[in-house]
């Protein structure tokens, strides 16, 4: 089977091209970077090129994850990167794929496309571009699926983790390790999240059995308080549980008043993000994986 992967030297496609490679694909590899030492990757900034269409024939299947990752703070250049790469990238591949007679085209999107199952009030903590970007690429796939004959799916995993963690998880381990992350109080908010490589069985689950046109959110099942996610990196790290006060529930709401990216950054510990992964669990998903197992990996 000929596979295609985006994204390939990202921390999920990386673990993606691992497991394809066990499997015996015959993998094509793209990325930004000109660094691979791979036979098959192919050096290619989709924010500024398409792929040269020849690559795209006798592919059967192509993960894409490439795209500009979510950051807290967008600014205007930032809000065009996204356009250009999450949404335009996206629809001209699509395009080209079906062009070429590529059967299945599996998009790597987010949960920030959608909405949680946790109503919140706090406006400062919508999805903003990032997520409007992810949603705007997801709606033009679909309408490729509609008229053409490749089979398109959309997996939009939750907040993403394993042995090498990225984003606002590494910013988290980082500052308990070094001893500057504040004593957490019982915070009693709820996050789903997902381990990188139980998120990769289910992407290859979703492109085997996955229905044309349909978005599947990819969960571990469990939902983790900041409190939870503060102890178990504690616990991870071999680090003892401080004894001194806690910083109080009180104090962290009264500091979200407060403009700049402290405030950001508390609404952040306290938001609920809560995601159903029903419809990938009818498909025979079930994850094998919780963040206490963080380090582990599955193959």
């Amino acid at each position: 089977m000929k596979t295609l992967v985006t994204g390939s030297s990202g921390f999920i496609g990386n673990r993606l091209c691992s497991l394809l490679n066990k499997l015996g694909h015959e993998l094509i590899e793209v990325s930004r970077s000109n660094d691979e030492n791979s036979e098959n990757h192919i050096a290619c900034d989709l924010e500024k090129n398409n792929l040269d269409k020849k690559i795209l024939y006798g592919v059967d299947t192509i993960f894409h994850l490439a795209g500009v990752a979510h950051n807290l703070y967008e600014s205007k250049e930032l809000e065009e990167k996204y356009v250009k790469l999450n949404i335009n990238a996206t629809k001209n591949l699509a395009i080209q794929a079906s062009n070429a007679g590529v059967k299945t085209f599996v998009f790597i999107s987010s949960v920030k496309a959608g909405k949680s199952d946790f109503k919140s009030n706090d406006k400062c903590l919508k999805n903003g571009i990032y997520g409007k970007t992810k949603r705007l690429a997801e709606q033009e796939l679909l309408k490729i699926a509609k008229k053409t004959d490749m089979k398109v799916c959309i997996v939009r995993p939750s907040l993403v983790y394993g042995p090498k963690l990225k984003g606002n998880l590494l910013e988290m381990q980082n500052a308990i390790q070094k001893g500057w992350f504040p004593p957490l109080p019982k915070i009693p908010n709820k996050r789903s999240m997902v381990h990188v490589d139980d998120l990769i069985l289910a992407i290859l689950l979703v492109e085997k059995k996955g229905q044309d046109g349909e978005i599947y959110i990819i969960t571990d099942g469990k939902s983790y308080s900041t409190t939870e996610l503060y102890e178990t990196f504690l616990d991870i790290l071999k680090i003892k549980k401080p004894v001194i006060i806690r910083v109080p529930l009180l104090l962290l709401k009264l500091l979200t008043i407060i403009p700049g990216k402290l405030n950001f950054k508390i609404r952040k510990l306290l938001a609920n993000e809560i995601y159903s992964p029903n419809k990938i669990e009818k498909l025979g998903f079930s994850a094998k994986l919780r963040f206490v197992n963080k380090n582990e990996t599955l193959f």
